[in-house]
């Protein structure tokens, strides 16, 4: 059974394994923190607009990554804390169109079938989730009410898993 923990820590400074961003399949990204993930990971952003652009990509699924390693230059990380994974999970058609609960469902069940493979056979223990693109800041917004319960109820049975949900600040925890 995974621990799932809120916390209000910068996403791009965790240690997780995995990393799980909430993207859109039209391949713009306007979330500071998504723009900061696309300079810093660029084999990932390169992998996910080519998806997008060839349509291949849709609304409920997840495009999990494996990132590559720079052995020359400045890009050579010599800390730990720099994920061997990425999964972008579809969850919109458009940067400006809010998630809605059947594709935010759908793609929770992809990544939930193809995380299965990386905690039996990679060893995958640490996931940290971006969860500010789930989340509208409206109180009536149906889709924030429900996104950290429906988070909760297909991310909790994975097991031996720590996963992080990175909210905002202004989300009281």
């Amino acid at each position: 059974m995974a621990i799932l923990q809120l916390t209000h820590a910068s996403i791009l400074n965790s240690n997780a394994q995995l990393l799980v961003l909430p993207v859109n399949n039209a391949g713009v990204v306007l979330d500071p923190i998504l723009t900061r993930a696309k300079t810093l990971f660029p084999d990932n952003y390169s992998r996910y607009h080519r998806a997008c652009r060839d349509g291949s990509l849709n609304v409920g699924s997840c495009l999990i990554n494996k990132r590559t390693r720079e052995q020359v230059g400045l890009g050579i990380s010599s800390n730990g804390n720099q994920p061997n994974y990425i999964a972008n999970l579809v969850i919109s058609n458009h940067p400006y169109h809010l998630a809605r609960t059947p594709w935010l469902t759908a793609a929770l069940i992809d990544l939930q079938q193809q995380i299965m493979p990386l905690i039996r056979y990679q060893g995958i223990r640490r996931v940290a989730l971006l969860a500010r693109p789930l989340i509208s800041g409206k109180p009536r917004d149906i889709v924030s009410n429900e996104s950290l319960p429906l988070l909760t109820e297909y991310l909790q049975d994975l097991p031996k898993l720590r996963i992080d949900i990175h909210l905002p600040k202004s989300v009281e925890l």
